[in-house]
């Protein structure tokens, strides 16, 4: 007996989004010897997690996948619940209904559509950024490595990723505010489908800061000009979270035509 991967017939393109949907939870929750189109409606939300991190994995084409971090950030999205630990959150289980019926708060689109967007921005446009990882340079006599930084407990997040990507706008403020001024991360945005912001600090003269998101860059506008090359143009940013210059981090992304017109 051959099994073929489930299959949606669809009559318009706007309900594409919803198919690949169907097609995902279908093939990572039914049963083998089920009753025809038979599937739970609620799965463990560990298996959500290892099913969202497969496709992230899959569709963008990278060995570099979700962090228990990212899982805990997007669990709070898809439960609406901002007060749980990470340990709360995987004992729970998750709808059909939550993952791709009921609108997220605040927002015109579900859990999937957001996350699809997410998906299909990082293959077109920042596959790079997602896989690369800086690669820290301590200057001075050689000797033993510096002591580990300590980070703050979960939910904390792995600075040495170009892109942190799932995080809330919340969490940046927490880890940005006590940064100096310049300092930047990049994260997936909330607001918006396939969008990418960064949030940087501003420093004023007594002392305060002020977290600033920037304008989600989209799909188009990144095939317009390169993230890179919009970090290099921004001149208030200075330092990758936590304190990686700037063009340490992204200067292999940076356009040498660019470069060179300088």
């Amino acid at each position: 007996q051959v099994l073929s991967l489930p299959i949606v017939v669809i009559v318009h393109g706007n309900q594409d989004n919803n198919a690949k949907a169907t097609v995902l939870w279908d093939n990572a929750f039914s049963e083998i010897d089920r009753v025809p189109f038979v599937v739970a409606e609620r799965v463990p939300w560990e298996k959500m997690c290892d099913t969202l991190n497969l496709k992230f994995k899959a569709e963008v084409q990278t060995t570099k996948g979700l962090l228990k971090e990212h899982y805990f950030f997007l669990a709070q999205k898809i439960f609406n619940d901002h007060s749980a630990s990470l340990e709360d959150f995987q004992s729970r289980s998750v709808s059909w209904a939550q993952f791709n019926k009921e609108i997220l708060p605040g927002r015109g689109f579900t859990f999937w559509q957001w996350f699809d967007g997410v998906l299909d921005l990082t293959k077109r446009c920042l596959k790079s950024y997602w896989s690369d990882r800086w690669v820290p340079r301590y200057l001075g006599s050689p000797g033993p490595s510096p002591p580990p930084q300590r980070w703050p407990t979960l939910p904390s997040v792995r600075p040495s990723r170009l892109i942190i990507g799932f995080i809330s706008k919340q969490y940046v403020c927490k880890l940005l505010s006590t940064e100096p001024d310049g300092t930047f991360l990049l994260r997936f945005s909330d607001s918006e489908i396939g969008g990418v912001t960064i949030a940087h600090v501003i420093r004023g003269k007594d002392g305060s800061s002020q977290v600033e998101n920037i304008q989600p860059f989209s799909a188009k506008d990144l095939s317009i000009r390169s993230l890179g090359d919009r970090i290099r143009d921004l001149g208030q940013l200075r330092n990758l979270y936590p304190n990686i210059p700037k063009d340490q981090a992204f200067g292999s992304h940076y356009n040498s035509e660019w470069v060179g017109a300088e």
